[in-house]
């Protein structure tokens, strides 16, 4: 069984690739998402909805990932800049017209029986929406 660390690293290559399947095979099927700035879904398939949304509205790459676990591995984090392009319009966000933005984030994970059960991710909202409203 990977290691922690080695799983988070794993999950987010597969999402560099695109894999979404991959990715969404690293997780519990009662997995908890706590959205930035918003409310917390559960489920394997509320994730995958989500997944679905955003790779409608965005083309996101994670570069410079480093990733930190507690002792026993039970709690990850990681942080990494992101580097994407705004397809579509999103829900209550600017207008999108392909602007592109690197922001960096951070993101958190509860890990059970070797899947994630919790992924709450963290970014600065506000400097999203400067960067694109100003391109």
């Amino acid at each position: 069984m990977p290691t922690s660390i080695a799983l988070i690293e794993s999950y987010y290559d597969a999402f560099n690739r695109g894999d979404w399947e991959a990715m969404l095979g690293y997780l519990t099927d009662d997995v908890a998402h706590d959205i930035n700035q918003g409310h917390r879904e559960t489920g394997l398939d509320t994730f995958r909805g989500f997944m679905a949304r955003m790779n409608r509205c965005y083309r996101e790459q994670l570069r410079d990932i480093s990733v930190m676990s507690n002792a026993d591995g039970s709690r990850v984090a990681a942080e990494y800049v992101v580097h994407g392009e705004y397809l579509a319009d999103d829900e209550g966000l600017p207008p999108a017209h392909g602007q592109r933005y690197v922001l960096p984030g951070g993101a958190f994970f509860d890990i059970r029986d070797g899947r994630i059960a919790r992924v709450t991710n963290y970014y600065n909202l506000q400097d999203w929406i400067a960067q694109v409203k100003g391109a």
